[in-house]
């Protein structure tokens, strides 16, 4: 038996017992939707400065360059649809054995393949709304061609999507929440996520140290694989399926 179909079958057997399961994804995870890993060759950020189009300061100082970056992620991120992995999740929580997810990804693209408890770490590049008045901004009136940088109809601030610029902190309701999730858990499935971002890396030990259990699905090893009771080298939309498939 080789070593994938023994870690899948073995991590079957243990989502089968677990009391709380629950998934923390990463870049990793949609990949094969066509979003390539903002860090790696070919990613946004070997085309642009994170500094200079993904900070607040940026958008604080040069709101125009920072919304040419935005609408061209939002046409990557809207051409996208889920794979494979996103709908093993998904079926996972259907199926009563996965109780959520944790993403890092801001793409969407797991309530798209039908997760319903989904926690967004960073945020999202759906929801929109004044940086001034806070007042919320329709994502369907932005589009192609709109004059930049967007503005709010009530106060003439600057539009933002909601979701964690470099030099924010993670909101503390969305913080809260998901370690409290995480101290609910007895088994975390780590899927497309290296572990190299904190403070979500920290939840996969987290779980381990309060006595639980990690299955790792990464295409290489990663900070969690020294220490993760179940390691499956391989993608996440080939492994979860099988998974799933094990399961049934």
């Amino acid at each position: 038996m080789d070593n994938r179909k023994s870690g899948i079958e073995q991590a079957a057997q243990l989502i089968t017992k677990a009391r709380c399961a629950i998934a923390l994804t990463g870049a990793g995870m949609s990949v094969a939707s066509g979003i390539p890993d903002f860090r790696s060759p070919g990613g946004l950020w070997s085309k642009h400065d994170p500094e200079k189009v993904a900070s607040i300061r940026a958008l604080q100082v040069d709101p125009v360059t920072v919304w040419k970056f935005l609408l061209e992620a939002d046409s990557m991120l809207k051409s996208a649809e889920p794979n494979a992995g996103h709908k093993g999740l998904a079926q996972l929580e259907k199926d009563g054995y996965l109780q959520g997810v944790i993403t890092q990804n801001i793409d969407g693209l797991h309530q798209r393949a039908g997760s319903v408890n989904v926690i967004e770490f960073h945020g999202n590049c759906s929801d929109f709304y004044c940086m001034e008045c806070f007042a919320p901004f329709p994502a369907e009136r932005i589009h192609a061609g709109i004059e930049l940088p967007v503005r709010c109809p009530q106060c003439s601030g600057v539009v933002r999507p909601d979701l964690v610029f470099f030099g924010e902190q993670i909101p503390t309701e969305v913080y809260k929440a998901a370690f409290e999730f995480a101290d609910q858990s007895d088994l975390v499935i780590v899927a497309g996520t290296s572990g190299g971002v904190v403070p979500a890396s920290l939840i996969p030990p987290r779980i381990q140290e309060a006595g639980g259990l990690i299955i790792e699905i990464n295409k290489a090893p990663s900070a969690y694989s020294s220490f993760s009771d179940v390691f499956i080298q391989g993608a996440a939309e080939e492994v979860l399926p099988a998974i799933v498939q094990s399961l049934s």
